[in-house]
């Protein structure tokens, strides 16, 4: 019972609290990492540039050829090129015209990964709303995104 109760509690503080952007954090970096996090930098435009609908600048932030992990694309790990990547959204954005993503909260480990919970929100070619849920994790080379694997539940999709 006092699991339940403590269960109950606990959603009801979830769902009364504001939702906003967070970078999570539970360790401090090495003495030789640097302050300001390269994954959690690229993230942050990553974002800026999807939500802004460019897609030649966010295809700017991945390497040349960078492995996707993303139910849209197959199973397995996918190579797509810089230039994969824009056709890939410049039709998701004449699919999906208001496609935006909110960012729930930022989850980096290290100066290389970072996950990304996020809310991807729009008006399918139905026209009716949606609202999907998905996380996506992120590793940084030389200051650009070389792997990019997404996770969502496209049972509907």
């Amino acid at each position: 019972m006092k699991y339940t109760l403590l269960f109950t509690a606990l959603i009801t503080l979830a769902a009364c609290s504001e939702q906003k952007t967070e970078t999570i954090t539970d360790a401090k970096p090495a003495a030789n990492e640097p302050v300001a996090n390269a994954a959690v930098t690229a993230a942050q435009q990553l974002f800026e540039k999807f939500n802004a609908h460019d897609w030649a600048g966010m295809a700017a932030l991945y390497k040349d050829t960078t492995d996707f992990k993303d139910p849209s694309l197959g199973a397995g790990i996918v190579k797509q090129t810089r230039q994969q990547t824009i056709e890939k959204y410049t039709a998701l954005q004449k699919m999906i015209p208001d496609i935006k993503d909110s960012v729930v909260a930022m989850y980096p480990s290290g100066v290389k990964h970072i996950t990304v919970e996020f809310i991807s929100k729009g008006t399918g070619p139905d026209g009716k709303a949606f609202e999907l849920p998905i996380c996506t994790v992120l590793t940084v080379e030389d200051g650009k995104i070389a792997k990019d694997f997404t996770y969502y539940d496209n049972q509907d999709m």
